[in-house]
């Protein structure tokens, strides 16, 4: 096994104290706002045998199993991060596997360089994913129920809501979605950004759970996103919550801390909150018009103590365990790769030591056990 070196990604968003201070560093002054471990190509990380891409292309089935190579090919299907917001992420959704090919190779056929800012499909993959909020997390996720963004609408006395909260109360709930999300995102900008101001405005009066909107248009004055926001759902994770966030479904990341896990993708649809490229109609097409629960996920306790985090998809697998000293040792020794991420305490992997931070790759077969006091991640594939 390896011990991971990572790289952190200074993306506007993210804090500047929140990674330092859990792996236990000095604040730089500037944004921390993702680690990435894992053999994504764009931040791979790096082992005492050379990168995680090369040490895993060397011997695939060796470092992945057969099984593994067999399902996914011979590359590391699922990457970990550590993810620290201290502003909203973009309002964003993720292809489906069908879509996520078709658009990939349509782009490449037009030869759209993979880092042109227009380019919508980076690579062949779908991106479930999920997030585990080791703090108070906050988030959107997902339609609210239309009738239940209309009261929302409603109660702001905005006169250029009201052909909204009209749609939302009077046309089946799909055309209803699409009709108002449509008409935000594609509305004369000078206009809309109008809007956004007195709606902000307006959720600045009354406050309440209109707050959030207040906030989020504070730091994007003007953008159609913030009336999209306000479609979906709040979501509030206590540490040890998590949120799944499956093909289709729009989401935005607001503040805090948290692990997260998805498949080895970066295709991103973007629909407001960003100064990035937002493709309005590629995006009508992957958007899923449905309203949804946003209820927190909480981890299944199997009988080794294992909290496993339960979700339909074969690329990837979360658990945890919360280790303490004097406890058997846990054997974690599984026939599929794994990478295992320290987050409090101290843990032993084998020989290794492993602080807040600190990960480490496991080849697929080899023995593993843990022991110690702290909490250890588990990330693997779950077929």
């Amino acid at each position: 096994m390896d011990l991971l070196t990572n790289t952190i990604r200074p993306y506007a968003w993210g804090s500047t104290t929140a990674i330092a201070e859990l792996i236990g560093e000095k604040p730089t002054g500037e944004p921390q706002a993702e680690m990435w471990m894992g053999a994504h190509p764009a931040a791979p990380s790096s082992t005492p045998r050379g990168s995680l891409p090369d040490v895993i292309a060397a011997d695939p089935d060796r470092e992945l199993g057969a099984r593994t190579v067999a399902r996914f090919g011979p590359r590391l299907p699922f990457l970990l991060k550590l993810l620290a917001a201290d502003r909203p992420l973009s309002l964003q959704v993720h292809p489906d596997l069908a879509r996520a090919r078709e658009g990939y190779e349509a782009e490449q056929s037009l030869g759209i360089a993979l880092d042109a800012p227009h380019r919508n499909y980076k690579d062949a993959n779908h991106k479930p994913e999920l997030i585990c909020a080791l703090t108070d997390f906050e988030g959107l996720c997902g339609f609210r129920p239309a009738t239940g963004t209309a009261d929302l609408f409603e109660e702001l006395g905005v006169p250029a809501l009201a052909p909204h909260v009209e749609a939302l109360r009077t046309l089946p709930e799909e055309e209803a979605l699409r009709q108002v999300l449509t008409a935000v995102l594609t509305d004369d900008r000078e206009t809309t950004a109008r809007t956004v101001d007195e709606t902000a405005a307006a959720c600045e009066r009354l406050g309440g759970r209109h707050e959030v909107y207040a906030r989020i248009a504070r730091h994007f004055p003007g953008d159609p996103g913030v009336l999209a926001s306000m479609l979906l759902h709040h979501v509030r994770l206590s540490p040890g919550d998590a949120l799944y966030l499956s093909a289709g479904v729009p989401h935005a990341y607001l503040r805090g801390l948290g692990v997260e896990l998805m498949s080895t993708s970066d295709n991103v649809l973007r629909c407001g909150l960003t100064p990035k490229h937002v493709d309005v109609p590629e995006l009508l097409r992957v958007v899923r018009f449905e309203s949804c629960g946003a209820d927190a996920l909480r981890p299944r306790t199997l009988p080794d103590g294992e909290e496993l985090y339960e979700t339909p998809v074969d690329e990837f697998r979360l658990s945890r365990h919360r280790l303490t000293d004097g406890a058997p040792v846990v054997d974690l020794t599984r026939p599929a790769p794994q990478v295992l991420l320290c987050t409090e305490g101290g843990v032993r992997v084998g020989e290794l030591k492993l602080a807040p931070g600190a990960s480490v790759f496991v080849p697929a077969g080899e023995r593993t056990e843990v022991s110690g006091s702290g909490t250890l991640f588990r990330a693997t594939v779950s077929c």
